[in-house]
């Protein structure tokens, strides 16, 4: 592993020496320091009002670009009317809207007036809304409307009587959006319609207050809200936006929901190097492979699942994919290699990433000079000097050598600050550093690998094995497109594995025969107990991607034995 050069460029946010891959040029320049997230918008308006910051997309699939100096009149103009409407300091505002320019607008003009956002997924179910509102409280809920045909207003209304909290609504009409009346919104404090007019420019806001929670299950157990500060947001997307090379001129493609820290983070990034923004509020793969040619999309930032979507369209249709650069890659259904060999002949730069809402998404990347395969695993080098991160035994806290695996531990700018409506879980440790629940090993000093989540690990005969080992050799089998393995109590109640395959198109492999090929090329102990073919996997949508469905699959497992 090599390390990143250390440069010269100073981080506007921390002041100290920021970590690149190679030269860059991002804004803010360096020696500027944004005292908010408002003021980071300003400072792109003030330096050019013309230049596109946003790429809004209708329902249609329009596309419709949004200045610098619109999205700036519209946060100044939002940040007045929330202050009319007595949001203040230490206040939560819940944002249930899909990737319109608007979602943008209210984190910055929340932010201004010393809240919070709290992101609600358009995908949320009653219980789900529930539960936020419970945990957060917000005092107002802004609600998009007529949104993908979506029903948000009655959800709301069953949330907001199963939880008992009570807000005053905001309606968002989106891009293209006729007014909406607001009345029918009303659940019990009042609603109305922002006007988009000018405003007064906001004053600075405390760098140190919240501005956005994301939901999280992770290492923290039941769903919690996990709040950063505005220091940690806009520390985090400057470190990004180097690390990543982004700059003017370049397209990040925002198709995952901003309401996730996968799709935040990435936005973010952008807005810091000055970049432009797609947004994606419907995730049509044909329509947004379009898009990437079209717009001439740069940046993405997203599980395999979503790029295994647009590569199937992209077979059936292919389309310019130059201007595309780098793609960074969360392995959520085991495709991120041959994903990896497709756009690696199109000139992308494929690298693994690591994140979590507690940490945030970008939190680590491989530097551009890392070879295959390493490049595409989960982990990387972090993109902060102030982020720490560790490797220890996960029973005794016992400091671990690189190379050998245990849970990763972090501290620094990039940790969760405060978790909504909640009790403080118990993830930090004496000495102040997040458990992250995660396996992995060190590779040097700020850099790492991500192996599996500690509660997927197989102890098979004794063995410590990450499933992905034997996930890769059922993938390599010519007749399988999918493979997820889990862990279950064999007869003698010690964990056995269990393979389940998807079977690529126009194959029909057997169990048995799977099992056989595992054990030409796997250890014994690694051999999966049976294997399964299955016509689907289960699985999740979540805010940062699809994901199988593991808890799902050891009930199947259990089924079967």
């Amino acid at each position: 592993m090599r390390p990143f050069v250390v440069s010269s460029t100073i981080d506007p946010v921390t002041e100290r020496p920021a970590v690149v891959p190679h030269p860059v040029s991002h804004f803010p320049a360096p020696g500027e320091r944004p005292a908010d997230l408002p003021d980071l918008l300003g400072r792109l308006a003030r330096r050019d009002p013309d230049v596109t910051a946003v790429i809004d997309t209708t329902e249609d699939g329009v596309t419709h670009p949004v200045t610098r100096g619109e999205l700036w009149r519209r946060v100044r103009g939002l940040a007045e009317e929330l202050r009319g409407h007595g949001v203040g300091a230490g206040d939560a505002v819940g944002v249930w809207m899909p990737n319109w320019s608007d979602a943008l607008v209210w984190q910055c003009a929340v932010a201004a007036r010393g809240a919070h956002v709290v992101g609600i997924n358009t995908r949320y179910g009653v219980e789900d809304v529930a539960h936020v509102l419970g945990r957060a409280r917000p005092g107002l809920v802004a609600v998009a409307h007529g949104f993908h045909g979506l029903d948000l207003r009655d959800r709301l209304r069953t949330a907001v009587e199963h939880s008992g909290v009570v807000p005053a609504v905001a309606v968002v009409t989106g891009p293209g959006g006729s007014t909406a009346d607001p009345a029918p919104y009303d659940v019990g404090a009042g609603a109305w319609t922002p006007r988009r007019d000018d405003g007064p420019e906001p004053a600075p806001s405390d760098p140190d207050a919240l501005a956005v929670a994301f939901t999280t299950s992770g290492s923290t157990g039941l769903p919690k809200l996990a709040a950063h500060t505005t220091a940690s947001v806009l520390t985090h997307a400057v470190a990004d936006a180097a690390v990543l090379g982004l700059g003017e001129g370049d397209v990040v493609l925002g198709a995952l929901p901003l309401s996730g820290v996968f799709g935040y983070n990435a936005v973010t990034a952008g807005l810091a190097a000055g970049a432009t923004v797609l947004l994606e509020p419907v995730f049509d793969a044909d329509r947004v492979l379009d898009h990437v040619a079209r717009h001439r999309v740069t940046h993405l930032a997203s599980g395999d699942d979503l790029v295994l979507r647009l590569h199937e369209v992209w077979t059936a249709r292919p389309r310019d994919l130059s201007s595309w650069r780098w793609w960074g890659v969360a392995d959520f259904q085991g495709r991120s290699a041959e994903l990896a060999a497709w756009l690696g002949g199109h000139g992308v730069r494929v690298a693994g990433v690591y994140g979590s809402s507690e940490v945030f998404a970008l939190a680590a990347t491989w530097p551009d000079d890392e070879p295959a395969p390493g490049c595409v695993v989960g982990g990387g080098r972090v993109v902060h000097p102030g982020i720490g991160v560790r490797v220890v035994d996960p029973d005794t806290e016992e400091l671990l050598a690189p190379g050998q695996e245990g849970e990763i531990q972090f501290r620094g700018p990039n940790v969760v600050d405060a978790y909504l409506g909640a009790e403080v879980p118990e993830v930090w440790t004496a000495d102040g550093w997040f458990r992250s629940g995660d396996l992995g090993a060190l590779v040097d000093e700020g850099a790492f690998v991500y192996v599996c989540r500690r509660g997927d690990a197989l102890r098979l005969r004794g063995f410590l094995v990450d499933p992905a080992e034997i996930e890769l050799r059922l993938a390599a089998h010519p007749g399988v497109a999918t493979a997820k393995v889990v862990g279950v109590p064999g007869p003698d109640g010690a964990t056995i594995a269990v393979g389940f395959v998807v079977p690529a198109a126009g194959a029909a492999p057997a169990g048995d025969d799977l099992v056989a090929w595992c054990r030409e090329a796997l250890a014994a102990f690694k051999v999966p107990a049976a294997v399964h073919v299955v016509d689907a996997m289960p699985t999740t949508s979540g805010t940062n991607g699809t994901k199988i469905r593991a808890a799902e699959l050891r009930r199947w497992a259990a089924e079967r034995s």
